[in-house]
């Protein structure tokens, strides 16, 4: 069964472009990991200044595996601290990890 895992990371309001930078960087990291289906990156439509991180996998073991992984640091290193550079300041300024799996729905 597909669980689906979502960081909510609420970031100041000038923030958000520089959050989208930071995954755009990163993209491809996760997707050759074992059990990953999936991931997108919802930027707020309205007022809101939370993004949400969906990722899918095909089972929690999996996704614990990455999360277990060197991988998993090292992708959420920034390009800098990968070189040996300084780590940039933080976009987010707080976050929640939801875990959730489907309960009903449709098929395309």
């Amino acid at each position: 069964m597909t669980v689906i895992k979502i960081n909510a990371i609420t970031v100041p309001s000038d923030s958000g472009d520089e959050l989208a930078k930071r995954f755009a960087a990163r993209a491809g990291a996760v997707d050759d990991r074992p059990g990953f289906e999936g991931f997108e990156l919802l930027k707020p439509t309205d007022d809101r200044t939370t993004w949400l991180v969906v990722t899918r996998w095909s089972d929690e073991e999996s996704f614990q595996s990455w999360v277990n992984s060197p991988a998993f640091g090292h992708g959420h290193r920034s390009e800098s601290e990968r070189s040996g550079g300084p780590a940039p300041a933080h976009v987010g300024v707080s976050s929640e990890l939801w875990s959730y799996e489907t309960a009903g729905g449709t098929a395309r």
